[in-house]
């Protein structure tokens, strides 16, 4: 319905309903911001602790661990830079989101071989699967970027 279609009487009500939306995204934005910014010191933390567990017992186990946060981490400021971006009045890029997913993907495939159970070869074909999938998903966003820039 648009705004031409809502009765004059309804204006009123309507202006403080916007007002009371863009009032709670505000307050969401902050919430998400907030969110981010405890979820960098907990991946953070997380990262020390995979490092001193790699040196008290596998050093290549737990090198692939703290690689796996450190790529969480990575995630976390990617989403960072997007809420800073959409704070600042610009637009959320669906290529920010490819991205994460695909950072997702990779970490899987590199704590995949650590993990407790041993991967089955369709589990394993199924994450590389995903991943290119995303990847090329990731390179035609790219080329439509710079093909609608140019």
């Amino acid at each position: 319905m648009s705004q031409e279609q809502l009765p004059e009487e309804f204006e009123p009500l309507n202006r403080i309903a916007i007002k009371a939306m863009l009032w709670l995204n505000g307050l969401a934005h902050i919430i998400i911001g907030l969110a981010l910014a405890i979820s960098v010191i907990m991946f953070t933390w997380l990262f020390f602790l995979d490092v001193k567990e790699a040196y008290a017992h596998n050093l290549v186990h737990g090198f692939l661990r703290a690689l796996g946060t450190l790529m969480l981490l990575w995630s976390i400021s990617a989403l960072i830079s997007a809420e800073i971006r959409y704070l600042r009045g610009h637009k959320l890029l669906v290529e920010t989101f490819v991205e994460v997913v695909l950072v997702m993907f990779l970490r899987k495939l590199i704590v995949l071989p650590v993990q407790d159970a041993t991967p089955t070869y369709e589990e394993i074909g199924i994450w590389l699967a995903g991943a290119f999938v995303m990847g090329l998903v990731y390179i035609l966003i790219r080329l439509a970027d710079k093909t609608s820039s140019s």
